[in-house]
């Protein structure tokens, strides 16, 4: 049977990309570090995704699966040698751990003479992420490794829409390998980073001229989610379903989106409506109560969602750039700058450097935003009427 590897079995590996393999005919190879996961997806041979929307819920059992400690460099370079298909879903600062594993399988891919190529889905919410873990990979092979990788292997981006919240410690002890999610499982990737043709991959849509899907991705979906998550942090709900339900906070966050899809709109010139009806989609899934996604899950890290490129400053200068006020966006902006949940240290770490630097500092530090720059100014302003 052939095989698919995956690199991280966690919420998108598992919970997302692990069922498009497997139904599109592969044997999925989990590679991972937690024991007690592996031991439960080798015991079994596969495992259970729970799909929910707030009307019904179903269970499908993805399989046939196996899975190795990440440790196992022998039998990860194997896998990789003989893997038709691959993935890595571990989160963006976990790429570098994987990427000496992944050159290890190349080499021997290479030395055992295994002519198909091998496409990896880089499956990381970052900005040209299959570039940056090529070169993460290339670093780890010889001088005369780097034709055969050129040759041979893909580096795909990807955009990873599905939402699938992190299991309670309740649910983890009685099903280690469980995930709940949502049913949507559609996969927008870089059409131009395969090598060779794309294979047919369930919900797989390979497109050319892909900064519009990471774009979409970023600027609205990302960045709508955050606003609501902020807003509704500050007001106190737990759960972002609640914070829907919310008018004030439900306009506010469906206006970032619309502000970001005028934006989008004018920069791309895509099919009329294509991305108002986006963001009704968005808006639906978002109220998913079933799937119990949290404020604290969408909202923490502020640092880094607060970042130049990222949703929230990286979308206002969009729209900005396409002559569109965001004026939703910084409401947004100003609600990520209160975050102060207990529970997330990054939080902590910004409320010091606020109370410490002053917000013009942070402005200039944390979002890249120069004083005197329209957005930085804007913010400030919206800032100081928010603290009155």
């Amino acid at each position: 049977m052939k095989e698919a590897i995956i690199f991280g079995a966690g919420n998108i590996g598992r919970g997302f990309i692990g069922q498009l393999f497997s139904e599109s005919g592969y044997r999925v190879v989990f590679v991972d570090v937690d024991r007690p996961l592996l031991d439960a997806l080798n015991r079994r041979g596969a495992y259970t995704l729970r799909l929910v929307t707030n009307e019904e819920a179903g269970e499908v059992t993805v399989g046939p699966v196996r899975a190795i400690h990440a440790e196992d460099a022998d039998q990860v370079g194997q896998a990789v040698a003989c893997a038709e298909i691959g993935a890595t879903a571990v989160g963006a600062a976990g790429l570098k751990h994987v990427a000496a594993n992944v050159a290890r399988g190349i080499c021997r891919r290479a030395a055992e003479g295994n002519p198909l190529p091998l496409n990896l889905i880089i499956c990381e919410n970052l900005h040209g992420a299959a570039a940056i873990f090529r070169g993460m990979v290339q670093v780890h092979l010889a001088a005369g490794q780097h034709e055969f990788m050129a040759e041979r292997i893909g580096f795909v981006d990807a955009v990873i829409a599905r939402m699938a919240p992190a299991l309670t410690p309740e649910m983890r002890q009685l099903d280690p390998s469980l995930m709940i999610v949502e049913p949507y499982k559609e996969l927008p990737v870089d059409g131009d980073g395969f090598v060779g043709a794309p294979p047919t991959i369930v919900g797989m849509i390979p497109h050319t001229r892909f900064s519009f899907f990471t774009d979409r991705k970023l600027y609205i979906h990302n960045a709508g989610h955050a606003v609501l998550a902020y807003l509704g942090y500050l007001a106190g709900y737990e759960y972002g379903y609640q914070a829907l339900a919310d008018d004030e906070i439900y306009f506010q966050a469906r206006g970032a989106m619309e502000e970001s899809a005028l934006a989008l709109t004018r920069a791309y010139r895509p099919p009329a409506g294509a991305l108002l009806a986006n963001v009704e989609d968005l808006l639906r899934r978002f109220g998913n109560r079933a799937l119990g996604d949290t404020v604290l899950r969408v909202g923490r890290d502020p640092i880094r969602k607060l970042a130049r490129c990222d949703r929230l400053v990286g979308a206002a200068l969009n729209a900005m750039a396409q002559g569109v006020q965001p004026v939703n966006l910084i409401t947004g902006i100003v609600a990520a700058l209160r975050f102060d949940h207990p529970a997330d240290p990054i939080a902590g770490e910004l409320q010091a450097r606020l109370a410490t630097d002053g917000i013009r500092r942070v402005l200039s530090e944390v979002c890249e935003l120069p004083s005197g720059d329209l957005l930085h100014e804007a913010i400030v302003e919206r800032s100081n009427v928010s603290a009155s």
